[in-house]
């Protein structure tokens, strides 16, 4: 896991420039498919975000999560925006999913369509930071924050009185927004072991006003309000990460004995004993040297900007230390990702990649 990094997908241009607006020292990443990250630091702090455009849409978003899962290992991924509102939640507010609905799920009978709904819970940790966020003194005025389900569907919901309205109201009725993204989200961070939240700014009623004067005020300041609370949520989240992992080192137990060359180890316990061994496949040193060296050509010349050089060589020191085994192998595509545009450098880690991954 990347231990000071969150991920955040919006669906279109202005959500995702509100996200972007917070973010400082901002480099772009590369997936090897193509899809782009500007990865920036939240200002004043350590917190970094990796921000994308995925549209909209449940099957983009799903498969955006899988790709930043894979590139970043992030503490979680959020999807930030805008939302209708479906019990009156007044606009501008925020809303945070305690659990999703993909409310599209059902079976045609001869008496009817019959619900059969999908649903995934937020993790325990994230509903509890966020609902402590909520009671801070940022969030005591308006815009509130309003936590409670979220049903994602397939169409733009902008009716109270249309057919699939009255579905969702007999089926869903507890749901207090309504949009497009979160099941994809919901179901992709199940798979792949990714916390998620789902950080909506209410923007309309879902009532026939999209695309209305009214939407076009209030959307901006959603979209705002979503980004503001995302970020405040991602930085705490990224503390409690790093307070854990200094829990886990001091509880760790001491480390003295170290053995070079062949050594066998037999016995059903031990304890306070640390043997460290080098692996008998390693990465190659002089193409490990070489990279840093180009590495550094590149951000003197320009072409790589400090905060990409910076990750680029923490990315590089990762995949040395691990040098010989698989987990070599996600710094190193994280690493091929931020120099995407610099063919001399990926092909020389294509073939890192390729040793660890022979390893």
């Amino acid at each position: 896991m990347t231990e000071n990094l969150v991920v955040m997908l919006t669906a279109f241009n202005l959500e995702y420039e509100a996200v972007r607006r917070k973010l400082v020292d901002v480099g772009v990443e590369v997936h090897e498919r193509g899809t782009r990250f500007e990865v920036g630091k939240i200002e004043g702090t350590d917190c970094r975000v990796a921000l994308a455009l995925c549209g909209k849409g449940n099957s983009p978003a799903a498969t955006l999560v899988e790709r930043a899962v894979q590139q970043f290992a992030p503490v979680a991924v959020m999807f930030v925006g805008v939302a209708g509102a479906l019990w009156g939640t007044p606009l501008g507010d925020v809303v945070v999913a305690t659990h999703v609905y993909a409310y599209h799920g059902g079976t045609s009978e001869d008496d009817g369509l019959k619900a059969r709904p999908r649903v995934w819970e937020i993790s325990h940790e994230i509903a509890q930071l966020a609902a402590h966020l909520a009671r801070g003194d940022r969030w005591g005025d308006s815009p509130k924050v309003h936590f409670g389900a979220v049903a994602a569907g397939e169409v733009v919901q902008n009716s109270r009185i249309s057919r699939e309205a009255r579905w969702i109201r007999e089926h869903y009725n507890d749901a207090i927004a309504i949009e497009m993204e979160a099941a994809g989200v919901a179901q992709a961070g199940h798979l792949s072991g990714s916390p998620v939240a789902i950080i909506r700014g209410i923007s309309d009623r879902a009532d026939g006003s999209k695309a209305t004067e009214e939407d076009r005020v209030w959307q901006p300041v959603a979209a705002a309000n979503a980004a503001t609370f995302a970020v405040q949520l991602a930085q705490h989240l990224v503390a409690q990460q790093k307070e854990r992992i200094v829990k886990d080192r001091s509880a760790a137990p001491s480390v003295s004995n170290v053995a070079h060359g062949s050594v066998g180890i037999q016995g059903s316990t031990v304890t306070g004993s640390t043997v460290t061994m080098s692996l008998g496949t390693a990465a190659p040193v002089p193409l490990v040297s070489e990279l840093r060296a180009l590495l550094a050509r590149e951000h003197a010349s320009g072409s790589l900007n400090r905060p990409t050089y910076e990750a680029a060589t923490a990315e590089l020191d990762l995949a040395d230390a691990a040098a010989g085994s698989r987990e070599a192998v996600l710094p190193l595509k994280r690493l091929r990702g931020l120099v995407a545009d610099l063919p001399e450098l990926v092909v020389k880690i294509a073939a890192l990649i390729a040793a660890a991954v022979g390893s």
